[in-house]
């Protein structure tokens, strides 16, 4: 099995970063609304470049004038597994993920589809499958708290950059 993590970034504009194990780095995506629970929610994903595995890891508070400034925290972690017969990889290529995923808080069948490219991004939708881990009406829930903030220490995460 493979790991997934969202981290819930509070950046120029609050976001959540959905990232899976693929191919030995991790392949991101930004969720503007989060994810969802909620079979009916399908959730816009904008591909963003790919990170390196160490990036799951990454808590912290990314510094002013660097690209991202803002706090960043796990919001879910865990592992994923492909269903369907795809490989991730072929799946990635083909424009169709199915997967399940066991985390704390995600759990169950979802499926990501792209859907075309605006400009240099490319977008898709996660869709969270209709089975015993889908919750109707379900909302994403944001984490970070005044207190929570309080113990997140200001640190470059593994692939900062510069603002441009």
């Amino acid at each position: 099995m493979a790991v997934f993590v969202v981290q819930e970034h509070h950046g120029k504009r609050l976001h959540w970063d959905f990232r899976l194990e693929i191919g030995g780095v991790l392949k991101s995506c930004a969720l503007p609304k989060g994810p969802s629970l909620d079979p009916a929610q399908r959730r816009l994903a904008i591909r963003v470049p790919d990170h390196g595995l160490e990036h799951g890891d990454y808590e912290g508070i990314i510094p002013e004038g660097m690209y991202g400034a803002g706090p960043v925290l796990i919001w879910d972690k865990g592992t994923f597994g492909m269903t369907g017969g795809a490989s991730a990889s072929e799946g990635l290529r083909g424009g169709t993920l199915t997967f399940e995923l066991h985390g704390k808080i995600l759990k169950g069948a979802f499926t990501l589809i792209r859907m075309g490219s605006r400009g240099r991004a490319e977008s898709w939708l996660l869709i969270k499958k209709a089975d015993t881990r889908a919750e109707k009406g379900w909302l994403t829930p944001v984490l970070l708290t005044p207190a929570r903030r309080k113990k997140l220490k200001e640190r470059r995460p593994p692939c900062a950059l510069k603002e441009s």
